[in-house]
This record gives C-alpha cells, sequence and structure tokens, in this order.
C-alpha cells in the first residue's frame, strides 16, 4: 500500500550532501527515496543506520546518465510509493582536467551524469506532478557553475546548463502548481572536499571564502527543505546560491 505522504526522490542520496538531504526531507514528513549506482555495497548498512535513528529511507538503484535506467526506478518508486511530488536532483560527478588534457570520455562523462540526469529524471516524474497538480524540482548546481573554475570546462559546463533547464521549466509549469528552482551551494564539508589536501585547502579554498569556512550539508539541506515546501509557493526560476560569500552577483 502507497504512503500517504508525499514523495521526495533524490538522486545521489546515499552519503554527502544528498544524505543530508534525505534527512531533513524526511524530517519534514516526507516520504523519501534515495536513488544510489547501481552495485553500491554501501546501501544496505547505510539504510540499516539510519533506520534505527528512526530513519526509514526507501532506496533504487539508478544509472542517471541513462534515460531508461531513470524510467525503471522510478516506475519501481511510483509502485511502492506513488507517485512523486519532490525531485532533488543532486548526483554528480567530476573529471577534472585542463581543456588541453581533456579527453572526450572526460567531457561526456561528466555532461551525461550531471545534465542530461536532470532531464532524464524530471521527464520521469513530470506526469505525476502534474496529476497530483503540485510538485517541486530542485536542481542542485554549484558555485562553479556560476564562475567557472580551473580545469572544470565540463564542470562549469554542465552545472550552468542546469540553471537554464531549470528557468525553462519554470516558465512552463508555473500555472500547474510546480516550481523549478536550483540551489548552487560552494564548497561544503563533505568527503569528497575534506579528502583536498590540507595545504590546499587553507592556502587557496578558503581564503576566497568571506566566511571563512566551508558550508554545512546541513544548511543546504535546510534550503532544499525550504524550497520543497508549501513555504516556498511564489520562488520559482530562481537560482540561490549558498556558499559562504564565495561568488556575489
Amino acid at each position: 500500500m502507497a504512503d500517504t505522504r508525499r514523495v521526495a526522490v533524490v538522486t545521489g542520496g546515499v552519503g554527502g550532501l544528498g544524505e543530508a538531504i534525505c534527512r531533513r526531507l524526511a524530517d519534514e514528513h516526507f516520504t523519501v527515496v534515495a536513488l544510489h549506482q547501481p552495485g553500491n555495497g554501501k546501501v544496505k548498512d547505510w539504510l540499516a543506520t539510519y533506520k534505527a535513528q528512526g530513519y526509514d529511507f526507501g532506496s533504487e538503484p539508478v544509472d542517471v546518465s541513462q534515460f531508461d535506467s531513470c524510467a525503471t526506478a522510478m516506475a519501481a518508486v511510483r509502485k511502492r510509493y506513488g507517485p512523486v511530488s519532490v525531485l532533488v536532483n543532486n548526483a554528480g560527478i567530476t573529471r577534472d582536467a585542463s581543456f588541453r588534457k581533456m579527453t572526450l570520455d572526460d567531457w561526456n562523462s561528466v555532461l551525461r551524469t550531471n545534465l542530461d540526469s536532470v532531464f532524464h529524471m524530471t521527464k520521469t516524474v513530470i506526469e505525476d506532478m502534474l496529476t497530483l497538480g503540485w510538485g517541486r524540482v530542485i536542481n542542485i548546481s554549484s558555485v562553479n557553475g556560476q564562475r567557472g573554475a580551473f580545469g572544470q570546462a565540463n564542470y562549469a559546463a554542465s552545472k550552468a546548463g542546469m540553471h537554464g533547464f531549470t528557468k525553462s521549466l519554470a516558465l512552463e509549469f508555473a500555472k500547474k502548481g510546480i516550481t523549478v528552482n536550483t540551489i548552487s551551494p560552494g564548497y561544503l564539508r563533505t568527503p569528497m572536499v575534506t579528502k583536498v589536501p590540507p595545504e590546499v585547502l587553507a592556502q587557496r579554498i578558503l581564503p576566497e571564502i568571506p566566511l571563512g569556512r566551508l558550508g554545512e550539508p546541513d544548511e543546504v539541506a535546510e534550503l532544499v527543505a525550504f524550497l520543497a515546501s508549501e513555504r516556498s509557493t511564489f520562488i520559482t526560476g530562481a537560482n540561490l546560491s549558498i556558499n559562504g560569500g564565495q561568488h556575489m552577483f
């Protein structure tokens, strides 16, 4: 029997920023389904750990770079939990290299995972939202999609493209009860960032951030929860920066 609460799906939901988003949406009484890469052997323990803390997350494997995989995953979610009301497009990868050294595979893998996935996932849930007359699409971009970054032509292009998608869909669905927004975080205290050598963090990254610290995943998750709520009804097509002042415009 499907849960009567609204269903929220989070791509890249297992670990890092994704799990903070899952927790916060669950605190807002959504039924939360964390999507993860196929073959992720940590998912079972991850689910058990959170269940012991009172978070009964759903999960589903998906290759977000492939439309058919997304459609299959969403069909399974819909069958078990019901129609999807909230989609958080959070999955993303990096394949950094200076442009002269960047390969076609570096380019394609990042664009397919970071940008094509936003089309794939949104396409598979938008009819649910239209039927419900209510929906939230929240795209997790990056400060580097706004300002560019050396060695990240692929990543910056993919993240900038997300907001063009956001604005177009916001216009198309504004009168359908569906809002579409982008969040552009700066550097966060996630496992990926904390693996950066301490000297690089201290000498290159932190001096660029006026607040003088990394952001916390929970701070971004709080913004996601707000956009997913009834409190954000008049916000659509926006790109909300949360970067400690690292990039202002």
